[in-house]
């Protein structure tokens, strides 16, 4: 599959990006550069984002610290865990048995089987498509929404984009598209950050889209 974003598209994506940000410039889609075709190995990825439910039972079986916001009395069973860092999403899936994808899987797996397309399902985006920025339509909710509340994309993962962010398990490095390998790249072999992907229930559309490419340091 085709990885990133082409030089040409970031005009388009910065006169989108400055209803939101007017001091937005075009280097922040250059991490997205260049578009690079990328080969991988199969592999599986859960359909669902991981629920405060699944975690709570990692936590209950492990002894495992509880994670930022962690709110027993407002516990929703079926929404996202959130303030999970690198490191407990690690954890959790060492003791599900499973790992974190990497950041060339997450996009392959986002892209659903489109080619080209800026989000999960096609060009366009509204309220009815993911949780993001405001409630208009069928996003209803003010922060989080349960998983699965939209329609899944074509390979039948939800919540791929909006609602949390998700952690891959690369290193971040803005220029790494540059040289990535074409087959089954695993990003840098050191960093300070990690990559997150798929935005979130309080950022704008440009968030959501499946090549953009957010950073954070795994502490």
């Amino acid at each position: 599959f085709e990885m990133g974003t082409d030089a040409y598209q970031i005009p388009e994506l910065l006169k989108s990006e400055k209803r939101y940000f007017p001091e937005a410039e075009a280097s922040w889609f250059e991490n997205e550069t260049p578009r690079h075709k990328i080969r991988l190995d199969a592999f599986y990825m859960d359909i669902y984002e991981i629920s405060n439910v699944q975690y709570k039972e990692f936590i209950e079986k492990t002894g495992f610290h509880t994670p930022l916001y962690w709110n027993t009395s407002n516990f929703v069973p079926n929404h996202p865990v959130v303030g999970v860092s690198w490191h407990d999403a690690m954890a959790y899936a060492k003791w599900a048995g499973k790992r974190l994808p990497t950041e060339a899987e997450w996009e392959y797996a986002a892209r659903g089987g489109l080619v080209g397309k800026r989000y999960p399902w096609g060009d366009e985006i509204s309220h009815d498509n993911a949780n993001y920025s405001g409630t208009v339509g069928k996003d209803k909710w003010s922060q989080c929404a349960p998983v699965g509340s939209f329609e899944a994309n074509g390979y039948g993962l939800y919540d791929i984009a909006g609602n949390v962010y998700e952690w891959c398990a690369d290193w971040y490095d803005e220029g790494y598209y540059s040289s990535s390998p074409a087959k089954n790249p695993l990003g840098p072999s050191s960093g300070s950050s990690r990559v997150l992907r798929g935005g979130d229930w309080a950022g704008n559309t440009s968030g959501l889209r499946v090549a953009f490419r957010k950073l954070l340091r795994s502490e």
